[in-house]
């Protein structure tokens, strides 16, 4: 009996050993389906933006370039890279990145999915298409058909949240399209030139100090054409940008009689500004009203 006992002990023993072992492999199988998570780099703010309120909670976005920095002189440091090519999918724009055809050719081969969401909607050197809320619809078509070829288990999600992100982004259209219908002026000049795509939408002549870069210091007598350029055309505001120095506005505004307001491209958004809940629609918002306000607009 004593020898029964010892036998049916060491069977229960057994028994518990083996349930305790099958349930730790269990959660070490599940713990990184559970942690594992995709991982995104968008080029810049706007496109993390889109790709964060596209994914909501499937996957981390992480935005290369630096809250509040100028993304036309950007460069990838050894972490942003290695970041990239540790990830399932990168985002980018296409012309504005200047480092973006190096990396996709680096990345071929590899994993990491690459998403060009400006592809094939370029018609100017202008790379700002964002500006534009029919154009930035197909970008996030773009981004979220990428999320869909890498987790098409998710598919159903990306696509309720791309449809919400286009219904934000019609009654964006609709409110510049309103707001921008009756005004005095259809002339605005604007410290570098950003705005082509959402000039063309609206029907406004966008006149820019410097060129596609705001580095790009115009000469002497470039500043003297516009400024003859506002003051034939009343121009009563002269824009700058949140990124960089107003100094050539403030100087052509000082020399016509202007005053300056912010026109901002959306290349980035400072750490304080995320922090007061400004986002891509609330800047957007923003310019709108700063439109009306400089070319004179009323609504109908």
């Amino acid at each position: 009996m004593k020898k029964y006992f010892s036998l049916l002990i060491i069977s229960l023993l057994i028994i518990v050993a083996v349930v305790i072992v099958l349930s730790k492999n269990k959660q070490n199988q599940q713990a990184p389906l559970e942690a594992k998570k995709i991982k995104v780099s968008a080029s810049i703010y706007p496109l993390y933006f889109f790709s964060s309120q596209i994914v909501g909670d499937k996957a981390s976005v992480q935005n290369l370039t630096p809250a509040g920095a100028e993304p036309h002189d950007y460069e990838p440091s050894t972490r942003d890279i290695a970041q990239i090519e540790s990830g399932n999918m990168l985002v980018l724009n296409g012309r504005l990145e200047a480092w973006g055809d190096k990396m996709t050719n680096n990345l071929k081969g590899t994993n990491v999915k690459v998403i060009v969401a400006g592809q094939g909607l370029f018609t100017q050197t202008d790379p700002h298409i964002w500006l534009d809320p029919q154009l930035a619809k197909k970008e996030v078509r773009e981004i979220t058909q990428g999320f869909i070829s890498i987790d098409p288990g998710n598919r159903s999600y990306y696509e309720d949240n791309e449809n919400k992100l286009d219904m934000k982004l019609d009654l964006l259209d609709s409110a510049f399209k309103q707001g921008l219908r009756s005004c005095q002026s259809r002339n605005f000049i604007t410290s570098h030139s950003a705005f082509s795509y959402l000039a063309k939408r609206y029907g406004l002549n966008q006149v820019a100090i410097s060129g596609l870069s705001p580095d790009q210091e115009p000469s002497a007598r470039e500043l003297a054409d516009i400024a003859k350029f506002a003051q034939k055309n009343n121009v009563k505001y002269i824009f700058f940008e949140s990124l960089v120095s107003p100094k050539l506005s403030e100087t052509i505004a000082n020399e016509i009689g202007a005053k300056t307001l912010v026109l901002d491209p959306i290349e980035g958004v400072s750490d304080d500004n995320i922090k007061q809940g400004k986002n891509y629609f609330t800047i957007m918002e923003n310019n709108l009203k700063n439109l009306k306000l400089a070319l004179g607009c009323r609504e109908k």
